[in-house]
């Protein structure tokens, strides 16, 4: 089976930083600053979740609640009421740099009964996250940014997300194109090969990948290989090596490529950003 998420995580940075485990006694809020998304995992209780905007969320049952985005926002346990939580931060490299956070909606709310395969991940980081013992911090992090991958996957296993990457991701015959164009940015992709990869006629392709994703797929492939282009951009390489790494045959056509996506050169971005 094609593995349609590594490519992505090789990519960009996953970071979880848990910040509070334990009882909800009051209202909490998260998201006023930053930028980075959030993962609530509510183990007992429930909880209210208020925001983002005027959104209001009844949690009634053990769940993985995730923002993905920076999303003002706050918790608190519903009146009466006793609720256990695990709160973190969550980044995933920049929002604007990942095709994974610009694909997923503004809030995810998933049962814990409707993930089986997350019992010992969850389990563990309830327990590291109320243990107070050496290297707990690294513990819990880790095994959060372990339930933050299994989230995903499950949204693409599910096809819970409707348009974008994820959603290229669980069709069958267009994941193995878009992973394809993930692992190997650089190669000299054209429609047909790619419906060939994917095992379809080259104007079903074509038609089936607008649809799904949203975008035309050489569309797709250019904002890929810039989304690519900026991560060695934020690392320093000279723009040259960063321009055949993300698939462009000249420093030109990669300045032509990246002004049209982000309407400035590489080098104007990376001073900016820097």
């Amino acid at each position: 089976m094609v593995d349609r998420l590594s490519s992505l995580l090789q990519r960009f940075s996953l970071r979880a930083h848990v910040h509070h485990g334990g009882a909800l006694r009051g209202p909490m809020s998260f998201g006023e600053h930053g930028s980075d998304g959030h993962l609530h995992l509510v183990r007992e209780g429930v909880v209210m979740l208020v925001g983002p905007g005027r959104r209001r969320l009844t949690v009634a049952a053990p769940s993985l609640v995730y923002l993905p985005r920076r999303a003002a926002h706050r918790l608190m346990a519903a009146p009466g009421a006793q609720a256990q939580v695990v709160c973190a931060s969550v980044s995933f490299g920049s929002d604007q740099e990942n095709p994974v956070l610009r694909g997923l909606p503004a809030l995810v709310c998933v049962p814990l009964a409707d993930m089986p395969g997350l019992d010992v991940a969850q389990a563990l980081l309830t327990q590291e996250a109320l243990a107070g013992r050496c290297g707990q911090a690294a513990v819990v992090d880790r095994l959060a940014e372990v339930l933050v991958v299994q989230l995903l996957r499950w949204c693409i296993e599910r096809g819970q997300v409707h348009s974008g990457s994820l959603a290229g991701l669980a069709d069958a015959r267009l994941s193995r194109a878009i992973t394809a164009m993930h692992d190997e940015p650089s190669e000299p992709w054209t429609l047909d090969s790619l419906a060939q990869v994917a095992g379809m006629s080259r104007s079903r392709f074509a038609a089936h990948f607008k649809a799904v994703v949203g975008l035309p797929a050489a569309e797709y492939l250019k904002r890929w290989r810039i989304d690519v282009a900026k991560g060695l951009l934020r690392q320093g390489l000279p723009i040259k090596i960063v321009a055949g790494d993300a698939g462009y045959g000249s420093t030109s056509a990669f300045g032509k490529a990246f002004t049209q996506v982000e309407g400035a050169s590489p080098s104007e971005w990376r001073g900016r950003v820097l």
